[in-house]
C-alpha cells in the first residue's frame, strides 16, 4: 500500500474491514499508525468497556481468546477495539479463524515487526477481503523532510532548510524517537519562533554524534594529528570503539559512491547530491575536497582497514580503543600519501 493510500485508510478506514496488520521495522510508525487506526474506532484507547489490550504470545496459549473478544458486546455500547502487540507468524491460522467463522464488527489491530513477503500472517492480511496489511518502513528523505515541518509547524514552529537538512540526517530510524526530539526542539523555541542549525544541533542528538563525525572527517583528510585527540573525546563521550570504526566504514562507502560516479563522467556535485542522506553542509566542503583526493583503490584498501580492525577487535583481545586508534592513523596515511600523490 503506497503512503498516500495509508495516510487515507487511517483517516477512514473502509467499511467492513475488522482486521488491520501494522507491521515494519519503524517500531514507533506502527504504535502511531496504530494509535491512529484506533481513534477512528473510539475517543480514549484507555477506555476498559471498549478497548482490549492483548499479547501476541498470550493467543499462542489460548486460540479461543481473540474469537471471543472479537464477538463481545460492550455493555456501554458502541464499537470494540482489540489490539494485539508483538505479533508473529504462528497466530496466522488464529486470525484466519476469526475472519471466516466468528461474527462481530469489532476492529483488531494486530500490531508486528518487520514481516517479509512469505509472511502467512502477511499474506493473510494483504488478500483477506474484510483484512487490510499497513507496512511501516524506515522515513526515506522525502517523507522524514515532510514529518520535520509537519511536526514543527503543529507547534507553530518553522525550520530553516539547513536546520531541517541537519535533522533528516540524525533523525529517521525511529518514527517515535523523531516525534520526540521535534517536541523537544518546538518547546526549545517556543511557539511561533524558527528552528536554525545552532538550535538543532544544541537540541537533537548528543555531542558524541558529532565528535564520531569530526573523528570521520579528519581521519579521511588525512589529519594524523587531531585524531588521537578527537578519539580520545568520542570514548569519553560515550562511543564506542565498533561504533566509530562502522562510522568510518559508512563514511568511506559514501566517499566510494561519490568517487565511483566521478569515475563514469558526473560531476563531484552530482555525486554528492544523490547521497542520502545528504552530506550535511557545514561538511560539503571537506567531503568535495576528500572526493578529488580518494581512488577507488585507496578507498578499497581503507574499507579494509576498517574491517580488519572490526574483526580484530572482537577476536583478538587486544584494547579496542588500541585498535581502532591504530585503523584511523592508518587511513590518515592513506589519505596523506593520496595527497602527496596529487
Amino acid at each position: 500500500m503506497s503512503a498516500n493510500r495509508v495516510d487515507s485508510f487511517l483517516k477512514a478506514p473502509p467499511d467492513g474491514v475488522r482486521v488491520v496488520l501494522v507491521y515494519g521495522p519503524d517500531e514507533g510508525l506502527v504504535r502511531e499508525r496504530a494509535e491512529a487506526l484506533g481513534k477512528t474506532v473510539v475517543e480514549d484507547l484507555s477506555d476498559p468497556f471498549l478497548v482490549t489490550e492483548l499479547e501476541g504470545a498470550a493467543l499462542n496459549n489460548d486460540p479461543a481468546r481473540l474469537a471471543d473478544e472479537v464477538s463481545a458486546i460492550a455493555m456501554t455500547g458502541g464499537r470494540r477495539l482489540i489490539r494485539v502487540r508483538e505479533c508473529a507468524d504462528s497466530i496466522a491460522p488464529i486470525v484466519e479463524s476469526v475472519l471466516n467463522e466468528t461474527p462481530g464488527d469489532a476492529l483488531t489491530i494486530l500490531m508486528a515487526g518487520p514481516l517479509n513477503p512469505r509472511s502467512p500472517l502477511r499474506k493473510l492480511a494483504e488478500k483477506a477481503k474484510d483484512a487490510a496489511a499497513l507496512p511501516c518502513y524506515v522515513d526515506d528523505a522525502r517523507s522524514l523532510d515532510q514529518v520535520i515541518r509537519e511536526s514543527l509547524a503543529e507547534d507553530g514552529v518553522e525550520v530553516s532548510a539547513d536546520a531541517a537538512g541537519w535533522l533528516a540526517d540524525r533523525l529517521g530510524a525511529d518514527r517515535g524517537v523523531t516525534r520526540s526530539e521535534l517536541a523537544k526542539l518546538a518547546l526549545f523555541v517556543g511557539s511561533g519562533g524558527r528552528v536554525e542549525i545552532d538550535d538543532a544541533m544544541a537540541c537533537v542528538g548528543d555531542s558524541a554524534d558529532r565528535s564520531v563525525d569530526d573523528l570521520v572527517f579528519a581521519a579521511a583528510d588525512g589529519d594524523a594529528e587531531n585524531i588521537d585527540r578527537i578519539l580520545t573525546r568520542c570514548f569519553q563521550e560515550g562511543a564506542s570503539p565498533v561504533g566509530v570504526l562502522r562510522a568510518m566504514t559508512g563514511h568511506l562507502m559514501r566517499l566510494r559512491t561519490v568517487v565511483g560516479r566521478v569515475s563514469t563522467g558526473a560531476d563531484i556535485d552530482t555525486g554528492m547530491k544523490a547521497l542520502r542522506p545528504p552530506v550535511f553542509f557545514k561538511y560539503a566542503g571537506r567531503f568535495r575536497g576528500q572526493a578529488r583526493l580518494w581512488t577507488p583503490a585507496a578507498l578499497a584498501r581503507a574499507l579494509q582497514l576498517t574491517l580488519e580492525a572490526e574483526v580484530q577487535c572482537k577476536s583478538t583481545g587486544m584494547p579496542d580503543s588500541s585498535i581502532c586508534g591504530r585503523g584511523l592513523l592508518q587511513i590518515a596515511s592513506l589519505a596523506r600519501r593520496g595527497r602527496r600523490a596529487r
